[in-house]
């Protein structure tokens, strides 16, 4: 409602700030409740049905904004998270906890990480030294506090879980490139292609379509053959999308469209396997903080990777890396996926590697 009503852009941010606080628990809770409720071995459908709540989520949200802002001035969007009060009656009826006792919040630790991480994502923005000096002082009082505070932001035990902590490792790195089809791709359309905004959202639109049909299939495939296939398919079509792109950055937008249902179902595939093999490596008491910290860090990756990706684009290309593009004006764009390509054969690689020593 503030940024409905917001007269000043500084009120805006002051909405989005707390649109944020809100929305941030979404997709913690969507990590939780298929550990909570489901078994291990039916794991990985409870995850694919959440990866096609959030693909249809993502199919619809371009869609409707290109009307809204078509029709309606665009503060009107800010209209459109009302819309999940509707959920209320039905997490109290289906998830209506009881809290298994008192449990404080160590406000200094969490103060600490959030500036910490504000810093952080001011030095990859701004290429600041100072900044990252900051974060690393900052991120030193925080693991100082973690382990002195009696309710720790963090509890240490999560952190010297060496799977758990290998997982999340794994989760950062593979957000903060699978971002890029969200944030490239559309910049990509825009700059290069000069499509009109009220169409970038149709151009993501046949992706996110896929992912919801697919998402399900992807779950079933990691209870039947393991979420270490999952791992691999995922990485695979990730790693052939962002070849495409490379190759086909500056062609027809119908092109691109196509290509980016491969990437968007791997990187849904990629989610439910690492999801999986994050909640396998919590005990049971430590799975909410757990998966819940998982979140927090997809959300921190994304940003990490935006920041990246835009520094790039800002200082552009003088040659395109990719020898089969022939689309100068789009020669970052082809040399930033050719890079996140290369990194995701690196990542399968590493990990058969792994996979290989411990059979």
């Amino acid at each position: 409602m503030i940024g409905l009503f917001a007269p000043h852009y500084w009120v805006i941010l002051i909405g989005r700030v707390l649109q944020a606080a809100g929305a941030a628990v979404i997709p913690a809770i969507s990590e939780i409740i298929p550990v909570r409720y489901f078994p291990p071995e039916s794991r990985g459908r409870a995850f694919g049905i959440v990866m096609t709540g959030l693909a249809i989520g993502s199919a619809l949200g371009p869609v409707v904004a290109a009307f809204v802002m078509s029709v309606l001035n665009w503060q009107w969007l800010f209209c459109m998270p009302l819309f999940a009060l509707l959920t209320v009656p039905y997490y109290f009826k289906h998830l209506n906890d009881k809290p298994s006792g008192a449990a404080g919040i160590d406000w200094p630790g969490g103060g600490l990480f959030a500036c910490a991480t504000a810093l952080l994502l001011l030095a990859v923005t701004n290429a600041s030294w100072m900044y990252a000096g900051g974060f690393l002082v900052l991120f030193m009082l925080f693991l100082a506090r973690i382990r002195t505070a009696p309710e720790p932001f963090i509890t240490p035990e999560l952190l010297r879980n060496k799977p758990f902590v290998s997982g999340l490792a794994v989760m950062f790195v593979t957000t903060g490139i699978g971002f890029a089809l969200v944030f490239l791709s559309p910049q990509l359309l825009a700059n290069v292609n000069r499509l009109e905004p009220g169409l970038l959202g149709f151009a993501l639109v046949p992706a996110a379509i896929a992912t919801a049909l697919l998402g399900r299939l992807g779950g079933a495939l990691a209870d039947r053959k393991g979420h270490l296939f999952l791992y691999f398919l995922a990485t695979s079509l990730l790693a052939v999308s962002f070849m495409l792109m490379s190759t086909f950055a500056g062609m027809s937008p119908v092109l691109i469209a196509v290509v980016l249902i491969f990437g968007n179902v791997g990187q849904s595939f990629l989610s439910i396997s690492l999801s999986i093999a994050v909640s396998r490596s919590l005990p049971q008491e430590q799975t909410g903080v757990g998966m819940g910290l998982t979140a927090m860090l997809s959300f921190i990756a994304s940003a990490f990777g935006s920041g990246i990706y835009a520094g790039i684009i800002d200082r552009g290309a003088d040659a395109v890396w990719n020898p089969v593009n022939g689309h100068p004006e789009a020669a970052v764009y082809s040399n930033l996926y050719l890079a996140l390509a290369v990194l995701h054969l690196l990542l399968m690689l590493g990990r058969y590697a792994k996979a290989a020593r411990s059979t």
